[in-house]
């Protein structure tokens, strides 16, 4: 097979989420783990170029950087080969966990789960929204993490084994008796669902565009639902912001290069449903 095109760029989930939020104007801090190497380097570069703080990404250097090799068909969906250095140290004392409770919002893909209780733990206590990104990879979570989870949002791939409508409410309701407030899926083209603390069900649709590549969209999902809390919208409005996003991000080839802007992100709302940004995101954004 024959490739037609070939980009080097940055990636991981909460990476990814971290320059959705940059993109739209929030300010966001990563806190992760890189090897001391050149992948690693590479990562920091392009990450502080997107507008994403760095200081608290830790250097290791008996470890390498993670990295994937991404397949992506005509059609715009991809295959995804990756590569995890399983040695690296999973410590996270030297984190300032403190300073999750001035926060707006934490978020995290869920790949550290010692950072993650961590972090997820002083903000629930100083009433900060957390929001939980549960893929494959990670597994369904347990109470130990939900329990300080305000909003757990799933990919479909994580929940399967159901397609239905009552199958899906089954397997969000486990996520809310396990803590959840918000429990969601990402179902693509089929929109998100999402329970509501009252048990409510809810469904944004999905904003058709002529996708280039689907990888991360789901993470654009998700750092845009954070940048939305992080404005004071409700969960419906954050929704249709972040599946809004994910289909932008859709349209150029790679996880980052199809990030909108918060004007970008305002026209396409507009023209779609013919209702943009409140004008208190856009004044402090645009």
């Amino acid at each position: 097979m024959r490739a037609l095109e070939r980009i080097e760029d940055g990636g991981g989930s909460g990476a990814n989420a971290a320059v959705a939020i940059a993109r739209l104007g929030g300010h966001v801090q990563l806190w992760s783990r890189v090897g001391q190497d050149e992948a690693g380097r590479k990562a920091i570069e392009l990450l502080n170029q997107a507008g994403v703080g760095t200081i608290n990404v830790l250097k290791h250097s008996t470890s390498r950087t993670s990295n994937s090799v991404v397949i992506v068909d005509r059609l715009g969906e991809r295959m995804v080969v990756s590569e995890r250095d399983d040695s690296m140290p999973d410590g996270s004392d030297w984190l300032p966990f403190s300073d999750t409770r001035t926060a707006s919002v934490v978020t995290s893909d869920m790949s550290w789960r010692e950072a993650t209780v961590a972090a997820f733990r002083e903000a629930a206590a100083a009433k900060v929204p957390t929001i939980l990104d549960i893929d494959v990879a990670s597994g369904l979570p347990s109470r130990e993490i939900l329990q300080f989870t305000s909003h757990a949002i799933s990919s479909a791939e994580a929940i399967a084994g159901t397609t239905s409508i009552d199958g899906l409410r089954d397997r969000l309701g486990e996520l809310q008796a396990r803590g959840a407030r918000h429990a969601g899926v990402t179902l693509g083209s089929q929109g998100y669902r999402w329970l509501a603390e009252d048990g409510s069900d809810f469904c944004q649709h999905a904003f058709e565009v002529d996708p280039v590549d689907t990888t991360g969209a789901g993470d654009a999902f998700h750092g845009a639902f954070a940048w939305g809390l992080s404005c004071g919208l409700d969960d419906a409005e954050c929704a249709r912001v972040a599946s809004a996003v994910a289909a932008l991000k859709c349209r150029r080839l790679g996880a980052r290069a199809g990030l909108p802007t918060v004007r970008e992100l305002d026209q396409f709302l507009q023209a779609q449903c013919g209702r943009g940004l409140v004008e208190s995101v856009l004044s402090r954004f645009g």
